[in-house]
């Protein structure tokens, strides 16, 4: 039972990251494809391979995951858990898919680990949940938010006396470079999300200890599968993002995407916190995107985009928690 329930929750978590890659990709590259300095299928390639680079670069995020946010269930039970969080990420991954919607798909993987944990009774690490989860949740918005209105600011004055249309086609070729570093961003962050939630799995199942390094065989399924996901496209989000909530230039998608950039690198190698790339895109887009006037960003939009935030979590840990329930009843 052991080895099966392993094989189901590792076959789950490769899932997941796949529903992750497609429902995210938009993430790295709805503002190069709306402002046309990427097609569409350029800048999916381009983003499946950064995303399996960024996968490589570092393992904070994974520690957090796998460590801070549970304590590490044992046996049958903890296959269950496992099998329960993802199952409930998953189903809130398709749903907002569906819908459109940008959502977290981090927030939906950690709203359900705790709810299956919390349906097992078993504990959950509720400072790290509020250190590593919840003020991020918050903060790198708000971050993304103002740093995009500064740093486009920056952009508008350093360039007010160039040359408008040599500038546009400047900043479109900027865009390419901005657009693999936020896909590297992604793989960083996103890929980590799965092995942690992986390594965890080693870890019931005594395969592994804790303290052990993350194998590679993890690292590259968790990337191929994320990059797989990414190329497969999530052309119904990217939309939403690139022209849903402001009709982005090349000197905004370019302004956005760097931000966003740099706040999940500063996330994920200064605080590894796993932080959603979702959040930061969402926000500097709106940041870049009101220093054209307040006005020009559409805010019933943004404000379903947000909405849509606060939701995540519970829901993704209401549907945990009956998987894990149902699951518990079959065994």
């Amino acid at each position: 039972m052991d080895t099966l329930g392993l094989i189901v929750v590792i076959a789950t978590a490769l899932f997941f990251t796949y529903t992750n890659g497609f429902h995210d990709s938009a993430n790295a590259i709805a503002t190069s494809i709306s402002t046309r300095a990427l097609t569409p299928r350029v800048a999916l390639g381009m983003a499946a391979l950064m995303n399996l680079a960024g996968a490589f670069l570092g393992s904070g995020v994974a520690k957090t995951v796998s460590e801070g946010i549970i304590e590490t269930p044992s046996g049958d039970d903890g296959m269950v858990i496992l099998f329960a969080a993802l199952l409930g990420a998953i189903v809130w991954n398709m749903i907002t898919w569906y819908f459109g919607l940008p959502s977290s798909s981090s927030n939906a993987l950690f709203g359900g680990m705790i709810g299956a944990a919390l349906a097992a009774a078993s504990a959950v690490h509720w400072d790290g949940v509020l250190t590593k989860i919840v003020i991020p949740m918050f903060v790198s918005p708000l971050i993304g938010l103002v740093l995009g209105y500064l740093v486009m600011v920056g952009i508008l004055w350093l360039f007010r006396r160039a040359n408008p249309r040599r500038a546009q086609r400047g900043f479109r070729m900027a865009q390419t470079v901005s657009a693999a570093g936020m896909a590297l961003g992604h793989g960083l962050q996103d890929a980590q999300k799965t092995m942690g939630v992986v390594v965890l799995a080693l870890v019931i199942a005594d395969v592994q200890d804790e303290a052990d390094a993350i194998p590679v065989w993890v690292k590259l399924a968790c990337a191929g599968m994320l990059s797989l996901g990414t190329y497969a496209g999530g052309w119904r989000i990217m939309r939403t993002l690139g022209r849903g909530i402001i009709e982005l230039d090349p000197p905004r998608g370019f302004a956005a995407e760097t931000t966003a950039a740099s706040v999940l690198y500063s996330a994920s190698y200064v605080f590894n916190a796993p932080i959603s790339t979702t959040h930061v895109i969402t926000s500097a887009i709106m940041g870049v995107g009101a220093t054209r006037r307040v006005s020009a960003v559409r805010w019933r939009v943004a404000q379903n985009i947000v909405a849509g935030w606060f939701i995540t979590m519970p829901a993704a840990a209401a549907v945990a928690a009956v998987t894990y329930w149902l699951t518990d009843l079959l065994r």
